[in-house]
């Protein structure tokens, strides 16, 4: 095999996994149509970018109303956990703000959207798979995890394991955590 038919990935052994998810956004979708959908998901996925390229967290997909990112990697990142907690909060503040200014276009309803937020710290196989479209992708226990804590967590809420709350209690943030 020569070098360029050899799978693009490796292991990153200290990252955080933030996975957020819009709390109603299943029953609001149903009873708009479609370009306020698009709307909705371009102003928040839009202003989330922007929020990672300033605290240097990396976006990985977004899958319908699911926003994906890591820190702690292509490049290491010591203070991983404590910028994905600073993400988190910026993206729940810059979500609350954008579904009010939204309100008014989109409907009454759209303030009562949340969003919920999982994270979680550990190691994750990250890479490119290809084929007719290829795409970065994560992968491990560390990704189901952050998924399943945002799945079972509160709206309006950034939850987080022990292992990402470890992280920030030794980076001396405590006073983050409730």
């Amino acid at each position: 095999r020569c070098i360029r038919d050899r799978a693009i990935a490796d292991k990153f052994p200290q990252t955080t996994v933030y996975f957020a998810d819009l709390a109603g956004f299943t029953k609001w979708s149903s009873q708009r149509q479609p370009e306020h959908v698009f709307e909705l998901l371009e102003a928040l996925y839009g202003a989330f970018d922007k929020i990672a390229t300033r605290r240097g967290v990396f976006k990985v997909e977004t899958i319908g109303d699911c926003y994906v990112a890591v820190t702690g990697l292509p490049e290491p990142q010591p203070d991983h956990a404590m910028r994905m907690a600073k993400f988190a909060r910026d993206c729940q503040t810059q979500f609350n703000e954008l579904a009010a200014k939204l309100e008014v276009l989109l409907g009454p309803d759209t303030g009562d959207l949340a969003i919920r937020v999982g994270l979680h710290s550990g190691p994750v196989t990250a890479g490119v798979l290809r084929g007719e479209k290829s795409r970065f992708q994560l992968f491990g226990d560390t990704v189901n995890t952050a998924a399943r804590i945002e799945t079972s967590g509160m709206r309006g809420r950034v939850h987080l394991s022990h292992e990402t709350a470890d992280l920030l209690h030794k980076a001396g943030k405590s006073s983050w955590l409730t």
